[in-house]
This record gives C-alpha cells, sequence and structure tokens, in this order.
C-alpha cells in the first residue's frame, strides 16, 4: 500500500510540473542567447494606472494620452529578444496596444506597434495587419519578439512566427502595458507575466 501511495504521489508531482511547463520561459529562434535584465520605468499617463505587471486604463475616452506600460533601456546594435505572457482580464474598449517596439535618438517614435481589438484580433498598428486571432478575455498568449537591429523584427505568438518587418540600424527599446492607440479606446485590464530578455 505504501509503495502504491509513493507512486501516486511521484506520478501527482510530474503532472503537476507538466502542468506549468507552459509557464516556463522558451526563447525562439534558439542557440547563442544570453539572458539579461534590463533597466525598466514605469509609465502611467491619463487613466493609466500599473500595479506591478498589472496594467489598466480606466476611462473610455478616445482623445488624450492614455497609458500604462513599462518602457525599457534603449539598445543598440545587435540581436534582441523579448518574451512574455499577456492575458486580458477585461475589455470594455478596444485597439489597445500590448506590446511596442520604439525607436529612440534622433529618429525616435513608435517602430513596431502590437494592438488588440474587441474581439481578440491581434494587430500590427502601422499597415493593419493581422498577426493572429484568440487573444479574448481570459486567454493567455504568448509574445515574443526578435530584433535584429539593422535586418529585421520578428514577432512570434504562441511559438509560431506570424509578423516581419524590415528594420533600420539605430538605437531602440520595448515595451509592454497597456496603451490607447488613435484610433482606439478603454476601458481594459492586463495582466503580463513570464518577462524574459536575450541578446546575442
Amino acid at each position: 500500500m505504501t509503495g502504491k501511495r509513493l507512486l501516486l504521489t511521484g506520478t501527482a508531482a510530474i503532472c503537476g510540473l507538466i502542468l506549468v511547463a507552459p509557464q516556463a520561459s522558451a526563447e525562439v529562434e534558439p542557440g547563442g542567447w544570453t539572458s539579461h535584465s534590463p533597466s525598466f520605468s514605469v509609465q502611467e499617463r491619463g487613466c493609466g494606472q500599473v500595479d506591478n505587471l498589472t496594467f489598466r486604463l480606466t476611462c473610455s475616452t478616445t482623445s488624450g494620452d492614455q497609458r500604462a506600460e513599462r518602457r525599457y533601456a534603449t539598445y543598440t546594435g545587435g540581436t534582441h529578444q523579448f518574451e512574455g505572457y499577456f492575458r486580458i482580464t477585461a475589455m470594455g474598449g478596444t485597439r489597445i496596444s500590448l506590446k511596442q517596439t520604439f525607436r529612440d535618438g534622433s529618429s525616435a517614435g513608435p517602430y513596431f506597434m502590437l494592438a488588440v481589438e474587441r474581439g481578440g484580433r491581434l494587430y500590427a498598428v502601422h499597415g493593419g495587419a493581422t498577426v493572429a486571432d484568440g487573444a479574448t478575455v481570459g486567454t493567455q498568449v504568448r509574445v515574443n519578439t526578435v530584433h535584429q537591429v539593422g535586418t529585421s523584427h520578428r514577432t512570434y505568438i504562441n511559438g509560431s512566427r506570424r509578423h516581419t518587418y524590415d528594420s533600420p540600424g539605430g538605437s531602440y527599446y520595448d515595451k509592454f502595458g497597456a496603451y490607447r492607440t488613435n484610433s482606439g479606446n478603454g476601458t481594459a485590464t492586463v495582466q503580463w507575466s513570464g518577462i524574459t530578455f536575450w541578446r546575442k
């Protein structure tokens, strides 16, 4: 009887490991990456609120700067990878930017913005291309961006490559959270987890 109990306990422990495995960090395009932890600042503007990794837009206004984000340190050259999981827990609005890659320096401004519409369509703000569907309220989505400065910026959703942009040289930085696009409005609550950065 004791042996059976031990076997059941061991099986339960293994099953538990299998259940949490999707939460583990796993870079796409493997090979030669070094993990690192860039510094960040928190940005709250308008009705944006940040509570650790929970980002809220609490108003439905269609004007002004409404944002709740983390802005990470600037990088120049090389190849940089971001990974994070988001779960939208409330979406009263639409067209909310979730993950951004910004240019810094003399050419400062948005370069790539991944946004979501009510209903779960993920799209690239500049150009409007659909990146993926299914980012509905309550669904966890994994996002990886691989930015080879001077070559290309590649976006993966749940491990599948879904979007590619040409990339000029220069300086860039990563942002994520919840940000009202020019054509969007809140309210929205987004929870992020599993944030990891690599470079090579």
